[in-house]
């Protein structure tokens, strides 16, 4: 138990002898009191751990140092791969929120919502009956009158006029998304 005693008094005793100049020493590299700190307090643990393994005429004072520059080598290593990684990840952000940027700015709203309304009125007019399609085509496309088209097909403006309404009704129930956007200047067809 005395044995035990005087070692631990042998390791106080030297643990406060190098702790302030040593830590100090870690700290003018490594910058941070907590991590230079847990570096000394490494290193006198393991000192201690394995003090019986050293050769009997080791000088401690410059073992040590030698220790805590190694741990704080080490240490200083690490922070430079973090840094690194970070470094890589930011750049990695920046590209990708540059491509986002470019991307959106090279977006044209009124194109979008004309190639999709396009689409839909291809989709709604393909799926209407032939006898209907051919009037919205000839009143809306070919720009002629209902009087026209009843002429060139002989049937009566009304049945004309039937024709367009219920396709007219048809596409404002599949425009109904784009409608406040045709409000607004964007073209229909």
């Amino acid at each position: 138990m005395d044995n035990e005693h005087g070692e631990v008094r042998t390791f106080s005793s030297l643990f406060e002898r190098f702790r302030k100049p040593y830590i100090r020493f870690i700290y003018s590299y490594v910058k941070d009191m907590d991590e230079a700190e847990d570096i000394y307090m490494d290193t006198m643990m393991r000192f201690w751990e394995n003090r019986k393994e050293l050769p009997g005429n080791t000088h401690i004072p410059s073992y040590l140092l030698a220790a805590v520059k190694n741990r704080a080598l080490n240490a200083l290593r690490q922070q430079s791969v973090r840094n690194d990684a970070g470094q890589f990840i930011s750049e990695h952000q920046s590209r990708e929120l540059n491509f986002r940027i470019s991307t959106l700015e090279a977006c044209e709203p009124s194109e979008l919502f004309t190639d999709e309304i396009r689409r839909i009125i291809d989709y709604t007019l393909r799926d209407l009956p032939e006898h209907t399609r051919m009037i919205f085509y000839m009143s809306r496309y070919e720009n002629k009158t209902n009087k026209e088209i009843a002429q060139e097909l002989n049937i009566n403006i009304k049945t004309v006029e039937y024709h367009i309404t219920k396709t007219l009704k048809v596409l404002r129930a599949n425009l109904k998304d784009y409608l406040p956007f045709l409000l607004l200047g964007f073209p229909m067809a």
